[in-house]
């Protein structure tokens, strides 16, 4: 009987070239991290050089966020149809020329236009790497690897966000944010293209004309030996398409995690992309307000970390639950806005640890809750409709602020979302 590669890569410790495939992943998510808050750290610069007011800049703040729920629909499918590797390195190009012709935007249609397409590239580089993690750990690590692949996310925003504060210091142009991101993107393409092979789960399940060899070249990198011949199919493979998340084992669950998805990151983009806007509107400076978000995903990261660790002996579910209402009830006691800027960095590190939380720990649910042929599909479905969320939070936020509304009012409103998020994550079928 043909031995299965996939059995031996979830029973065995990872390889160093697994691990370097993760750590690409991560590092991957890293730059999507900074290219999403770019314009949250440019926005005090936009706003005052081109007058936009609240509600427009809601507006750019959120188109970005749109470009990724299409991307993460779209490209995720597509990762699933002709592979992870391929979609990556599209979604990098993407990103890169999206990031330099920000740099040159003239006004604000020419730059909502722009960040729409970057976040084409970022909604499917997401989807992608979540699948290819998942699928190059072992089982022992797996929901770790996914936790922190997507804590990545965090640490570009922290390193990032250090130096576009610097910058933004340095001469004030906002532009150079994007200068930086873009850079970045290229330096991250040489990286990707050589250390990332393709997923065997995803080969597998495609089954393409040259899927022996394309297998056999993986199993290289990973020093174990080739196999002769394809382990049988299954019976019944589900074609990968957005109509069989919805067939009757996966239309409860599809529908659960997305809701929970949308949401969490409702909630979760509220602080990401209205920080810098609010602490400026206390009377700070751009860089003290850059730094404040700093403060933000450092709290982020630092969630992202022990919400991984303690995946590895708590269930899923009551976890990521929990830290969903614990931070409701932060993100009131940043909501009472503090003027000292020491307690407002604080205030706002410990909303963003527990709402991050449970952002991220919908990633392990999603790897467990569909099949290699599904994965980045659903995976891509839930966080592209949830980014829905994403684009609707700066914009509520931003009309709630317009309106006269106060920062604590605002704040518990975007609460709500928490509290949806660990409805819909209560009622889910278990997957742990």
């Amino acid at each position: 009987m043909t031995p299965d590669p996939r059995a031996a890569i979830a029973a065995e410790p990872m390889r160093p070239a697994q691990i370097a495939v993760v750590a690409v992943c991560i590092a991957l998510n890293a730059l999507d991290g900074f290219d999403v808050l770019a314009i949250s750290f440019a926005a005090p610069g936009i706003a005052r050089e081109w007058g936009v007011d609240k509600t427009m800049l809601g507006i750019v703040l959120s188109m970005e966020l749109i470009g990724m729920a299409a991307g993460s629909v779209l490209l995720g499918n597509l990762a699933d149809r002709i592979g992870r590797r391929p979609t990556i390195l599209a979604c990098l190009c993407v990103m890169a020329v999206g990031m330099f012709a920000a740099s040159h935007a003239t006004g604000v249609e020419m730059l909502s236009a722009i960040r729409l397409f970057t976040g084409l590239g970022i909604g499917g580089m997401l989807s992608a790497t979540s699948a290819m993690v998942a699928e190059f750990s072992n089982s022992r690590r797996r929901g770790l690897n996914t936790v922190l692949n997507i804590a990545g996310y965090s640490t570009g925003a922290i390193l990032g966000g250090l130096v576009a504060s610097s910058l933004l210091a340095g001469n004030g142009d906002w532009r150079m944010v994007f200068l930086f991101g873009g850079m970045m993107t290229l330096v991250a393409l040489p990286l990707a293209f050589f250390l990332l092979p393709e997923s065997i789960e995803s080969l597998l399940a495609r089954r393409p004309e040259n899927a022996l060899a394309a297998i056999n070249r993986t199993l290289a990198r990973l020093r174990r030996g080739p196999i002769e011949a394809l382990p049988p199919a299954e019976a019944e493979r589900t074609r990968p398409s957005i109509l069989a998340l919805f067939s009757p084992g996966y239309r409860a669950t599809t529908i659960l995690l997305t809701v929970a998805y949308f949401a969490q990151i409702t909630f979760f983009y509220y602080i990401q992309k209205w920080v810098p806007k609010i602490v400026v509107d206390m009377g700070f400076d751009a860089a003290q307000a850059g730094r404040v978000l700093v403060a933000a995903n450092v709290g982020n990261l630092l969630g992202a970390l022990a919400i991984g660790l303690a995946t590895q002996r708590l269930p899923l579910r009551p976890l990521i639950g929990g830290a969903m209402l614990v931070g409701v009830i932060a993100i009131g006691i940043f909501g009472l806005g503090f003027r000292d800027l020491a307690l407002l960095s604080l205030s706002v590190a410990v909303a963003a640890f527990f709402i991050n939380a449970g952002v991220v720990g919908i990633y392990p649910l999603l790897a467990r809750a569909y099949p290699a042929e599904l994965r980045a599909s659903g995976t891509g479905f839930v966080i592209g409709v949830g980014r829905g969320g994403s684009a609707l939070g700066p914009l509520l936020a931003g009309t709630l602020f317009a309106g006269g509304h106060g920062l604590l009012t605002v704040s518990l409103v975007m609460g709500l979302g928490g509290i949806i998020a660990a409805t819909a994550i209560a009622l889910l079928k278990p997957v742990d």
